[in-house]
């Protein structure tokens, strides 16, 4: 007997999803706003992804950079750096794409409970960890000290500007950020991401730090993090770089014997350690 599948629980096919609001962030990032036609949630957790898709041009994978306590909707930040992306950067209001998803394991929430939480964001990093930092500050009382680290190459790079400032002024959250090269406008501190290690104080056997960035940013932020004490099954990263259909069929993400898409794209630093092709 072959199990039939609706669209909403395949894997395959595609949800329609209407864009609602669409919102420049730098000169190649956008985030767009979408709203699933079939009245549902999407239901993901923080670090999970979409399929967008783009009829008549491609798929692509997709970080949610919203936290699922945003209700009636979701968010996507997206750079335009390939065909379905810079089709989407295309696209205004009222256009209709498909989403396939959500798909990943997300990060470890009911493991972060009670404990402090460390977020380094590096670049594009931001984007899915934007979705755990909100989840964390809109249920607050669940969590012990939350201190977000930002760090981008110039000042015009930052993303998300007003929720950076608000991260600033908020008093339960210590939030940190750098740029590799400054401006004329620029009063902040200059230097790599992990220059900003020297400013924090964590307690490490209570900490769980979470990093997103570009592939040369995980040794450093690592190392780092290793020089605080944080244990190796507390550091948590994500290879989300890898994945192309989100379903284990291509085999564009496997390591190995793991596929990314399906046991990832969270791991801790324990975990990738065993896969010497990933770190």
């Amino acid at each position: 007997m072959v199990m039939q599948l609706t669209p909403k629980a395949s894997l395959h096919l595609p949800r329609l999803a209407e864009l609602v609001r669409v919102e420049s962030l730098a000169q190649r990032e956008k985030v767009f706003e979408l709203k699933l036609k079939d009245g549902e949630e999407l239901g993901h957790k923080p670090g999970q992804f979409v399929e967008v898709s783009l009829f008549g041009i491609g798929e692509a994978p997709i970080s949610i950079s919203s936290s699922p306590t945003k209700k009636g909707s979701f968010e996507l930040a997206i750079r335009a750096t390939g065909n379905v992306t810079n089709a989407l950067h295309r696209l205004d209001k009222g256009a209709t794409v498909g989403i396939r998803g959500p798909f990943g394991n997300g990060f470890p929430l009911d493991e972060f409970r009670g404990k402090d939480v460390l977020v380094v964001a590096g670049g594009l990093g931001l984007f899915p960890l934007r979705s755990l930092i909100n989840y964390i500050r809109d249920n607050r009382a669940d969590f012990g000290r939350l201190t977000v680290l930002f760090g981008c190459r110039a000042p015009a790079e930052r993303l998300f500007c007003d929720e950076l400032c608000k991260w600033q002024d908020c008093k339960d959250t210590e939030f940190l950020e750098t740029v590799d090269v400054g401006d004329d406008s620029w009063t902040g501190s200059v230097g790599v991401i992990t220059t900003l290690f020297l400013k924090i104080d964590i307690e490490p056997s209570n900490t769980y730090a979470v990093a997103v960035g570009p592939p040369i940013m995980y040794r450093f932020v690592i190392a780092e993090c290793v020089k605080k004490g944080i244990p190796e099954d507390q550091i948590i990263l994500s290879l989300e770089r890898r994945m192309k259909c989100g379903v284990g069929k291509c085999g564009h993400c496997q390591i190995n014997n793991v596929y990314v898409c399906q046991e990832g794209p969270v791991f801790t630093y324990a975990e990738l350690k065993q896969l010497k092709e990933a770190v």
